[in-house]
């Protein structure tokens, strides 16, 4: 199969190179890791390994693949759309944090697009380097649920080529069980720059259960059956699991970048209030890291 994947930060870059040890891989990235994995191909190192030599190209115009994997940040979903269909992709993957990106996709490109979530742990060192910190998982199926040959025949391609894969028929609700752990666990760390562990331990758990909970009663609302002991049960796991980890907003807000608050607790607000519901906890949290976004001159 020929794969584009777009976005090769380090997930992108995980994905990307355990696919190339199976299939036609093309990289879109960063000028400096796209000009190594050029030069002298991409190393994975880690829980899996390989050394494989995928395409790379900084410039994702004009590009034909069997599929994109998608995997930039929420907010470059429509650039990189608009990118994807100058060329011709049978078909688009999103793998990428927060709600509403294969709707984006859909907008741009003709080809199915199907929604997917990725548990593997990925950091890119250097350019040319990418460590996978930890095993998980590639679900992927329709974002509006049910079957599909599509999202068959991309997950026989990732199983060929040694990455865990599930082909799900149940994407709606698996997509709002993720939101609502993000939910609760990346902005409240983010402000407080703690690890996801903290949100374990009052006073920061009170917060996060109250935004995990806010998400499920909206997905309900939404027609997705996620109850909130569910959504907690969910939520927590992930925090023990990562507990030394700092979550992808916290990075974020380190580095000094744009997060992905407008496609995680954002969205939560935006389709509460739609449905006539409050969700209080989310609309602060979102408020607060759109806050220090705008005043570092991000937003």
């Amino acid at each position: 199969m020929e794969i584009v994947v777009f976005g090769a930060g380090s997930l992108g870059s995980l994905v990307g190179g355990v696919l190339a040890r199976e299939h036609d891989v093309t990289l879109v990235g960063r000028d400096d890791h796209a000009d190594a994995v050029h030069e002298g191909g991409l190393v994975v190192e880690g829980e899996l390994e390989a050394r494989v030599r995928p395409a790379a190209t900084t410039d994702g115009r004009d590009l034909e693949a069997d599929l994109a994997v998608v995997t930039v940040k929420s907010f470059d979903t429509a650039a990189a759309a608009r990118t994807l269909a100058t060329g011709a992709v049978d078909a688009a993957l999103s793998l990428q944090n927060g709600m509403g990106n294969e709707e984006t996709l859909a907008r741009h490109l003709e080809s199915p697009v199907l929604a997917g979530t990725a548990t593997y742990g990925a950091v890119l060192h250097e350019p040319g380097v990418v460590e996978c910190t930890g095993i998980g998982e590639v679900v992927l199926g329709p974002p509006e649920g049910g079957p599909s040959s599509v999202a068959d025949r991309v997950g026989k391609a990732f199983e060929a080529a040694g990455l865990e894969t599930t082909v799900a028929p149940d994407m709606p609700r698996r997509l709002w069980e993720k939101l609502a752990v993000n939910a609760g666990i990346n902005a409240v760390t983010a402000l407080t720059r703690t690890e996801n562990g903290a949100i374990l331990e009052e006073p920061a758990a009170a917060l996060a259960r109250g935004a995990t909970r806010e998400t499920a009663r909206v997905a309900r609302a939404c027609d997705v059956s996620l109850s909130d002991r569910e959504a907690l049960a969910a939520m927590e796991s992930v925090a023990e699991a990562t507990a030394a980890n700092t979550s992808s907003m916290h990075q974020d807000v380190t580095r000094g970048r744009r997060t992905e608050v407008d496609a995680i607790n954002g969205y939560v607000v935006d389709r509460a209030t739609s449905r006539g519901l409050t969700a209080t906890r989310n609309r602060m949290l979102a408020t607060l890291i759109r806050a220090w976004e705008r005043g570092n001159g991000l937003r």
